[in-house]
């Protein structure tokens, strides 16, 4: 056995023993040792943005694009926000033994189903260091376990993060290795963390799609995951126009880098000459190139030709595809084709309209008059998240707590026995 196997079983071993004692940690003792986190956090803001600059430093020496230069950053707004991630999560109902839908049988016996932490969960990811926060936090409050698995890009933050974690779960009196940070950063460790399926119940890759494809295809360990970020806002006929701008206009440029961004822009025929110019000279003011339909480049200036490739294409960067379709269904028909199953948005006023766009488009969110930009677990109320899944067993769009646990059948009886 080689010493990344070793190392990588030995943390497994660590993290099955924890999250047997996490199983056992009441409500009181979890949100203690979230809110000891989100104090550390904020005292070791001076030294979580020193090692953030060692990782930005070298990021730029390695010449890491943009996107992910900005998915790096830590700044205090960003480490502020990482604590408040964590209280709210302190906030939020603690999932762990709730009992539903028990029912008594013919025989007598009480049927229901309880829920319960998955165990042990592998996170690995690129870039990010508040995931580092952000998955620890959902993983202690759901009673899980975690091997967390950062990018040798954000090395210095992890640990520095991680830190911070240790304090609070030693203060609370919770095994620290209920949140382990893989130390190493051999991509070998990685390739046995897949495998571990004997210490690791659950794998979630939070990353590019090569990342994710290699995770899906080698590992022993289920996986939650999605692969793309193609999502598309569609403009009705019957929009209200202000709203639509804004929220085009938002869901593309709020942020570049991320899964929740609009890639394809959809505009009903019948008010594309109304909308399209203003909101692509507001695309143009930011940067933003735009690539579009017969009908799009006829109607706007300096519109690069869109090919089949592009409406398929997860940009994460200041670059639109724009398509002119006949009405909702021509929009749902395209959304239907390339689509990643993330998340979709229809601008509209018309009730019935928004209705069918809702039950007929099969994404993980869907969404009427808002920005895809809410395609994210703080703004769902989760607290965080700890990514999203555009799988459909066992946690679909972003998950949470309940995502991070399963139910068990239990049954009460008074001595029945089968007849």
């Amino acid at each position: 056995m080689s010493d990344i196997e070793q190392y990588m079983t030995q943390l497994g071993r660590s993290a099955r023993q924890a999250a047997r004692a996490m199983s056992r940690a009441d409500t009181q003792m979890k949100n203690a040792a979230l809110e000891a986190i989100a104090g550390a956090l904020l005292a070791a803001e001076p030294a979580l943005l020193e090692a953030n600059g060692k990782d930005m430093a070298q990021g730029r020496e390695d010449g890491l694009d943009a996107a992910l230069l900005d998915r790096l950053a830590l700044t205090p707004r960003i480490i502020a926000g990482m604590a408040e991630g964590l209280r709210q999560i302190a906030a939020l109902a603690d999932p762990v033994g709730e009992i539903a839908d028990m029912a008594y049988r013919p025989s007598g016996i009480q049927v229901g189903k309880m829920r319960v932490p998955l165990g042990v969960v592998g996170i690995i990811y690129e870039s990010r260091p508040n995931v580092t926060a952000d998955a620890a936090a959902l993983c202690l409050k759901s009673g899980n376990a975690a091997i967390l698995r950062g990018g040798k890009e954000a090395i210095h933050s992890n640990r520095a993060i991680a830190d911070c974690i240790h304090r609070g779960l030693e203060q609370a009196g919770l095994p620290r290795d209920a949140v382990q940070v893989v130390e190493t950063t051999d991509r070998a460790a990685v390739g046995k963390m897949i495998t571990m399926a004997e210490y690791v119940d659950v794998i979630i890759p939070r990353g590019g799609k090569g990342l994710i494809e290699r995770i899906s295809a080698d590992a022993r360990v289920p996986v939650i995951k999605h692969l793309d970020g193609i999502c598309h806002v569609y403009i009705d006929s019957e929009a209200d126009l202000e709203k639509a701008t804004q929220i085009a206009f938002n869901a593309k440029t709020h942020r570049y880098g991320v899964c929740n961004a609009m890639e394809t822009l959809l505009v009903a025929e019948e008010i594309a000459e109304q909308v399209l110019p203003e909101l692509s000279a507001m695309y143009k003011e930011k940067g933003v190139e735009l690539r579009g339909c017969e009908t799009t480049r006829r109607l706007v200036d300096g519109v690069v030709a869109a090919t089949e490739e592009d409406w398929a294409t997860e940009y994460l960067a200041p670059i639109l595809s724009i398509r002119v379709v006949k009405d909702v269904d021509e929009a749902m028909e395209h959304i239907a084709r390339y689509s990643s199953g993330h998340t979709e948005s229809i601008v509209t006023e018309n009730y019935t309209t928004a209705r069918r766009f809702l039950r007929e488009v099969d994404s993980s969110s869907v969404m009427v008059n808002a920005s895809t930009r809410f395609a994210d677990g703080f703004e769902y109320g989760l607290g965080a998240e700890i990514g999203i899944s555009t799988d459909k067993f066992h946690a679909r769009g972003p998950v949470g707590l309940e995502g991070l646990t399963s139910q068990k059948y239990v049954v009460l009886g008074d001595g029945q026995i089968r007849q």
